[in-house]
């Protein structure tokens, strides 16, 4: 498996979470999840560190695939999901 540049991602939707604690990015990402198609990507900011660990648990629990987090500029989390179903 090729490893993925998330600097090269563009996703199809992005959820500012950025003002929300926990578990409100969570939440953030079921609805951003269900607005996108199955193969397309959805990008979560986040300045929560529990989100960090949240969402890849959920990701694997629901059955889609946590692509990775970057830290952006600003200092908040950009998380990477992709739909699978």
């Amino acid at each position: 498996m090729s490893e993925i540049n998330l600097e090269e991602i563009q996703a199809e939707k992005v959820v500012d979470a950025r003002g929300s604690a926990c578990p409100g990015p969570l939440l953030e990402a079921k609805k951003g999840i269900g607005a996108i198609q199955v193969g397309e990507t959805l990008e979560i900011w986040s300045g929560d560190e529990r989100t960090k660990e949240d969402i890849p648990r959920w990701a694997a629990k629901v059955g889609q695939e946590y692509l990775g987090a970057l830290v952006a500029e600003g200092g908040y989390d950009r998380i990477f999901l992709k739909r699978l179903k």
